[in-house]
């Protein structure tokens, strides 16, 4: 039996989920989706400077964990920007932090990708 997927610590939904090219109808194009502890992932080691180590850390997995997140969140954003696709940005095993009081969790969708989503709240 498959051990389940550990739920990564997200501190926030994107305000935007869906990119595309300009000057193309949506109907035309191929998408892929990157997940949101894909996201999180090139959000703070690239986008906040934020050490490998610290970053691991606050998503809640090893640092060679990250590391094969955010190859596979990089991949993904280079064959969208290089192809011409839509991104859209949902899905994967998450939790979104409760950045007002640390270490709580609020109650949000799981969502994990190829299944259907449901309610989990976390304690």
């Amino acid at each position: 039996m498959v051990r389940p997927r550990k739920c990564r610590r997200i501190r926030a939904i994107p305000v935007s989920t869906f990119y595309k090219p300009q000057g193309v109808a949506l109907h035309e194009l191929t998408g892929v989706t990157l997940s949101l502890e894909g996201f999180e992932a090139m959000r703070l080691v690239d986008g906040e400077n934020v050490n490998r180590e610290e970053a691991a850390r606050m998503l809640g997995v090893s640092p060679s964990t990250l590391c094969r997140i955010l190859a596979e969140a990089r991949g993904t954003v280079a064959r969208a920007l290089a192809n011409g696709w839509a991104l859209r940005i949902e899905g994967g095993d998450y939790v979104v932090e409760d950045t007002e009081n640390p270490g709580k969790r609020r109650p949000v969708n799981y969502y994990h990708i190829g299944r259907k989503s449901r309610k989990k709240y976390q304690k």
